[in-house]
């Protein structure tokens, strides 16, 4: 938003909705592994369930429901990080079973609750090089979709490393060749949605679903994003979960600038960067 935008709404109306989120957050906070339904939400805000719903979803950036399984799927993944078993994590979750934990996991990490437990174990990754506009890239493939591309800096087996480094039980099995069509599709074809397969916290996809917002030649500040997402105080958070996105250009966080412009903060080079940001501008 800059100076000349109009204000969405008065200021005293933005005070009183935030003392009602703020109540709302609070009610979630305490009763999240009771799974509220929306109209026991409302009623903690002292709204009407269609007021609540749009009025919260404005302000946290999520509806009450993926705000409560995000908090669900935070304490199950917690639990299972500790040692815990499918059924455990479960309860710690709030919900009835494995059966919900296994949909709450797809939802959030696109990999069952086992497969997380097991760091990886029993998941298969494709893996290879490519050649793209940008230099030598390294893509990791899964059953669902890509799960990242990165770049070959300072060499292939350093960003193997870098990707593997979130599942190390997993099994992956190079091919070069199934990398290149991955390459072909996004910078050749470039038809139709490329199927993205992310791992990250909720707050992670939450700022890599905002950078997917922003089109092509245009660039925006971390400030920006933390806006959109949450709060503009929460730039450095914001920072650092740009900082984490796996999939280079498909997830554009080549077009986040520092708030005076300059091109910093990314994985994979500032020249990279610039290129990228050049290679679309001359594209547009």
């Amino acid at each position: 938003m800059t100076s000349n935008d109009p204000i969405p709404y008065d200021l005293y109306a933005a005070e009183r909705d935030f003392d009602r989120i703020s109540d709302a957050l609070s009610f979630l906070g305490d009763f999240w592994r009771d799974h509220p339904d929306l109209d026991s939400a409302a009623r903690s805000a002292g709204l009407s369930p269609h007021h609540f719903q749009r009025i919260f979803s404005r302000w946290v950036g999520v509806s009450p429901k993926k705000y409560v399984g995000a908090l669900a799927h935070s304490a199950a993944r917690e639990a299972i990080d500790g040692g815990a078993n499918i059924l455990d994590a479960s309860f710690e979750a709030g919900l009835s079973g494995p059966g919900r934990l296994h949909d709450l996991f797809i939802a959030h990490e696109q990999v069952t609750p086992g497969q997380a437990r097991a760091k990886g174990a029993g998941l298969g990754f494709l893996w290879g090089t490519a050649p793209t506009p940008f230099g030598n890239g390294v893509f990791l493939v899964a059953p669902r979709g890509l799960s990242a591309l990165a770049f070959a800096d300072p060499s292939v087996e350093s960003a193997f490393e870098d990707l593997r480094a979130r599942y190390p039980a997993a099994e992956y099995v190079r091919d070069d060749g199934e990398a290149l069509r991955w390459a072909e599709r996004i910078f050749a074809e470039g038809d139709g949605p490329i199927p993205l397969a992310l791992y990250g916290t909720p707050w992670q996809r939450q700022v890599w679903r905002a950078l997917l917002t922003i089109p092509a030649g245009q660039t925006v500040t971390y400030r920006d994003i933390a806006a959109e997402v949450c709060t503009p105080k929460a730039s450095r958070a914001v920072g650092a979960a740009v900082g984490a996105n796996p999939v280079s250009w498909l997830i554009p966080c080549h077009r986040v600038l520092a708030s005076d412009g300059r091109l910093t903060g990314y994985h994979w080079g500032v020249n990279r960067k610039r290129a990228m940001l050049a290679y679309e501008a001359a594209s547009a």
